[in-house]
């Protein structure tokens, strides 16, 4: 059913929610139980329309969350044993706050100035 993951490419959350729900009446009989299951849990994935565009393509995937987990498998393999899950556990929180650190001041990958920008216009929208 690839016309669910073309929800990924829409314009705006609500285009991408029209589309849904016209996916959802074409879907609804010949397969209920995965309609059901889309209509329970597609929203959460549909958060990244929220952000400025420009990190669209980069949220929508998996790819940071993958190379995180690539690079923690990477490093635990150089130490190979542990003397006990604590000292894993700070190598992980460790590589973890690493990364964290490189994704806020590294603005090749995600610009957080975009994000602080649009944060201003929810803010000043509201007030």
């Amino acid at each position: 059913l690839q016309e669910l993951r073309w929800m990924y490419d829409r314009r705006d959350l609500q285009e991408a929610q029209r589309d849904l729900a016209a996916w959802i009446i074409k879907w609804q009989g010949k397969y209920p139980k995965l309609v059901d299951w889309v209509e329970g849990n597609i929203a959460e994935t549909l958060t990244f329309y929220r952000l400025p565009r420009a990190h669209h393509k980069h949220l929508k995937s998996t790819n940071m969350l993958e190379r995180l987990n690539e690079e923690i498998k990477r490093r635990t393999r150089i130490v190979r044993i542990f003397p006990n899950e604590a000292a894993c556990l700070r190598l992980v929180r460790a590589l973890c706050s690493e990364t964290h650190e490189t994704w806020l001041e590294d603005s090749r990958y995600l610009n957080m100035a975009l994000l602080a920008e649009q944060k201003k216009e929810f803010l000043r929208a509201a007030a």
